[in-house]
């Protein structure tokens, strides 16, 4: 197993969410220590000396003028916990809490917060051990940090509060016991530092990044599927004629498409057919698809940015030097992950679209995918369910970061909103899944009326992976079992991770000369 040292390593997308899923063990090194230990020491220095500091020995927002007695300084911490905990709705996914952890250690052992090395100690014990706080899902507007949420991750810190445990949630305070653990005293700005921060809206973003990737790899397979079927003309993908217009993620998924569709027998049936050309959402894949692909590179370093950034407040940086500014702000990620709400939107979109192509009856293809519609309604209604699934991710698309509600009685006067900017977007994703998954099931029905003709051996091979889950249909059916099994196909990896596995050992790879796309 690798490590990562906390605080003085690099993190990364790719890093983070292997330290999610237990193939990287994250600790603190001694580097790490010694400069946490330094910014301890300085915040004590502070309280000493009875200077005034943001959060140490003031109050909090508009209380900020408030000045705190030495002897209060600890119980501020304790209060500003459990008076900002106060998150609404269902718990977050407990693997996005967990990324929460380990970026909320990362940003903290960097050495700028002021907090004790067993604060930090115990947060990784939570990680190590995969017992997870239990955080409700609303409740922040994206500045001054997530207060709320981070709340509610940290009151297991001080014996409150909830957390998940081998999939049962239970009372912070009987899970400590069960482990002969004690609630940690915390320091001063101990509180204050464990809230301050944009971990809430960067876990949804790096648990974005990874779903919405693998949706990109998936809509290029699919897609290539519905164009084989539909005896459309890979010509478009041709490298010459995307290197006169070179964006990174056009150039990528036309190399894709080639490389999916190499050694096509049903391809090559049609070469001098006399159709001119193919409609848009078969033509245009590199495009739009291209065009998805480069905001997910530009969430992606921005993500990366983040990870590695420190977002409380105040920062010190020694005894006599601290800043109180606005790093908690999140609006460097609320606008990115508006944006790629869009371009995931998008992929949707024009997935709908080859769902519809596919029923139309044209090409060879029988009208709606059945050869007996009428007693039949074949493959017309699930389409129903991408253009719901479509609209739906259309609403969702609205900008939560263009919108801004004062809050603490104007002292925190502009907010970002990026923690729904997270939200939803993981949301058009889940929405996105479903909607590949149809068109799948579609593909899959419709590239059987070209046999005996095969397709690519990446596709056949895709083919047959879907036929071990859900069979022809030569008759109506509930179609929701097929189309269940499918996304959950698409949402576990599994349907991409099987694709690229066999693509990548007997044909090119994929993403070669591209690892910038990669996580």
């Amino acid at each position: 197993m690798t490590i990562f040292s906390y605080g003085t390593d690099h993190l990364t997308t790719g890093i983070a969410l292997a330290i999610a899923g237990g193939q990287t063990k994250g600790e603190l090194s001694a580097a790490s220590r010694q400069k946490i230990k330094a910014s301890e020491t300085a915040v004590q220095t502070i309280v000493a000396e009875g200077r005034s500091v943001y959060g140490i020995n003031t109050g909090f927002g508009i209380l900020a003028n408030t000045p705190i007695s030495e002897e209060d300084t600890r119980t501020l911490q304790y209060k500003i916990l459990q008076s900002h905990s106060v998150g609404v709705g269902e718990p977050i996914a407990p693997d996005i809490a967990k990324l929460m952890l380990i970026t909320k250690v990362h940003a903290l052992a960097q050495g700028y917060s002021g907090v004790q090395i067993s604060t930090l100690e115990r947060l990784c014990w939570h990680i190590d051990n995969n017992i997870i706080p239990v955080v409700p899902e609303k409740g922040s507007v994206g500045a001054s940090g997530d207060l709320a949420p981070l709340s509610h991750l940290c009151l297991p810190l001080i014996g409150l509060g909830e957390v998940f445990q081998n999939g049962q949630r239970l009372p912070t305070a009987e899970v400590l016991q069960q482990h002969q653990l004690e609630p940690i005293s915390l320091g001063p700005k101990e509180g204050l530092a464990l809230i301050n921060g944009t971990q809430f809206i960067l876990a949804h973003a790096v648990k974005a990044l990874q779903r919405f990737h693998n949706c990109l790899e998936a809509a290029d397979i699919i897609g290539a599927m519905s164009l084989e079927a539909l005896t459309g003309t890979q010509a478009p993908y041709d490298e010459r004629l995307h290197q006169l217009r070179p964006y990174e993620g056009n150039l990528l998924v036309a190399q894709r498409l080639r490389r999916i569709l190499h050694q096509s027998v049903i391809m090559q049936s049609h070469v001098d057919c006399g159709r001119v050309q193919d409609p848009y959402s078969l033509r245009c894949m590199p495009q739009v698809h291209g065009a998805s692909r480069n905001a997910w590179l530009h969430l992606k370093s921005l993500t990366d940015i983040e990870l590695n950034a420190v977002t409380d407040n105040p920062v010190i940086f020694s005894a006599d030097d601290s800043i109180s500014g606005g790093n908690f702000h999140g609006q460097p990620l609320a606008l990115p992950l508006d944006y790629n709400c869009f371009a995931a939107a998008e992929l949707g979109n024009i997935s709908d679209r080859r769902c519809y192509l596919l029923l139309e009856g044209k090409w060879g293809l029988p009208l709606l995918l059945m050869n007996n519609v009428g007693l039949n309604s074949g493959f017309m209604i699930p389409q129903y369910t991408t253009a719901a699934l479509v609209t739906e991710n259309k609403t969702l698309s609205f900008p939560a970061s263009a919108d801004s509600i004062p809050t603490s009685l104007g002292q925190e006067d502009h907010v970002s909103m990026g923690s729904i900017s997270g939200r939803k977007l993981n949301q058009v994703i889940s929405n996105l899944e479903y909607i590949l998954a149809i068109e799948l099931m579609s593909a899959c029905q419709a590239i059987e009326f070209r046999r005996p003709l095969k397709s690519s051996p990446v596709l056949e091979f895709a083919h047959e992976h879907v036929r071990k889950q859900v069979g022809f249909a030569s008759e109506d059916r509930i179609f929701a079992n097929d189309i269940n099994r499918l996304t959950g196909m698409i949402s576990d990896f599994s349907f991409v991770h099987a694709v690229t596995a066999f693509a990548n050992s007997h044909v090119q790879p994929l993403n070669e000369n591209y690892p910038q796309f990669e996580l």
